[in-house]
């Protein structure tokens, strides 16, 4: 494989860079030489989630001597459960530098950048420049797209993970070398039909064993040894405890890396996928379609008919419910819609607004007028109506 990282000329190991490395030294695939093309290797991590959890603190433990953090969230108490480079007594830091931080403590001798912003069309090339490869850590389309049309433009490998509920996929996404990530998928879904983790929920341990597949690719391909994951699909399912490699052919029409590519520019992918670039669920509609929770208990306080539907999961019922609300899951809204009555005053909730926002939007699209949506969902009702409820 012909050598792609930056030089490792010129680099030394001090003698507490040896006995920290030891391990490495001691196999001939890694030794001296390939602790030092690590010192001397970049890599950028967008996301400090999940995903970007175990990768960006076994990047560190290896030896990656330049590491940039992208993220513009902070800690929520919500994230703990999978995202393990954080603490709770980081709650409500930024992001960047709760990851930082315990980065440097697992590893001093490295080098750490920070982007406390989003990554966007205007500023990745800016801020990918300095680096040898990207991980991919985020969890919504337009950001996917954007780190596969800016590796393909700009010559970098892309390690690519994701994750949903049980399952996770793992793959090198290099279109010098094989098949980028709009030849697997030319198009985004729908908007709304594949639901984020913040909708559909995550095993806690899922990320953990990705995002370590993730470290483990990007390793491979700065020390040159193995079979990264070029041309290859991992899928992984926690339930069955299975792994399947799925073999992956080069697009010739694909619109990005084919030798006659449409895309030669990065390009608005929030437009592009018709979905926000994060994965935050929240509302998306006008303010005339929504109801703030106060407004809708003074109206059924004061006795006003109105009809409250629920579109959650039926097990989401055991976390919190209001009374006298009628379950119909957001999977089966369509095939069940057709039993509202269009003149009463009707309702939709979910957890935090956007499932039953998409209700609302299929209710209007046939017709329905008297139809909000409660901004905030059922969590917002818990902090401002009925604080026994519990938010999740």
């Amino acid at each position: 494989m012909q050598s792609w990282n930056r030089s490792a000329n010129g680099v030394q190991l001090s003698h507490e860079e040896i006995l920290r490395y030891s391990r490495h030294l001691l196999m001939p695939e890694v030794g001296v030489e390939g602790q030092k093309k690590l010192k001397a290797a970049s890599v950028l991590v967008i996301g400090t989630g999940g995903l970007g959890s175990p990768s960006l603190m076994y990047l560190a433990a290896a030896g990656v001597g330049r590491i940039g953090i992208v993220d513009y969230d902070v800690v929520d108490f919500t994230n703990l459960q999978r995202q393990t480079i954080h603490g709770t007594a980081r709650l409500g830091e930024r992001k960047v530098l709760s990851a930082r931080d315990r980065v440097l403590d697992i590893n001093p001798g490295i080098q750490i950048d920070t982007y406390d912003e989003p990554f966007t069309s205007e500023n990745a090339r800016t801020i990918a420049a300095p680096y040898d490869l990207i991980i991919d850590g985020t969890d919504n389309f337009p950001t996917r797209y954007l780190v596969n049309d800016l590796c393909v433009l700009t010559g970098k490998p892309n390690v690519y993970g994701s994750i949903f509920r049980f399952e996770g996929q793992c793959s090198v996404f290099w279109a010098s070398r094989g098949p980028c990530y709009r030849c697997l998928f030319p198009e985004p879904p729908p908007p709304g039909l594949v639901p984020s983790c913040a909708e559909g929920g995550v095993f806690g341990v899922l990320p953990g064993v990705i995002g370590a597949l993730q470290a483990s690719e990007a390793l491979k391909l700065i020390l040159e040894i193995g079979e990264p994951l070029i041309g290859k699909l991992l899928l992984y399912d926690a339930l069955a405890m299975s792994f399947e490699v799925v073999r992956l052919k080069k697009n010739p029409d694909c619109r990005v890396c084919s030798d006659q590519p449409q895309v030669r520019e990065l390009i608005d992918y929030e437009a592009f996928c018709g979905v926000p670039g994060h994965d935050r669920e929240e509302g998306r509609l006008p303010s005339e379609w929504e109801i703030e929770p106060k407004e809708l208990a003074s109206l059924i306080g004061r006795g006003d008919r109105v009809h409250l539907i629920d579109v959650r999961e039926p097990h989401e019922l055991a976390i919190s419910r209001i009374q006298g609300a009628d379950l119909i899951p957001l999977g089966s809204f369509a095939a069940q819609m057709h039993g509202l009555d269009s003149a009463e005053d009707i309702v939709l909730f979910c957890k935090s607004g956007s499932r039953s926002a998409r209700a609302l939007e299929l209710l209007a699209a046939a017709g329905f007028r008297k139809v909000r949506n409660l901004k905030g969902g059922i969590n917002e009702w818990a902090r401002q109506v009925e604080p026994g409820l519990p938010v999740y």
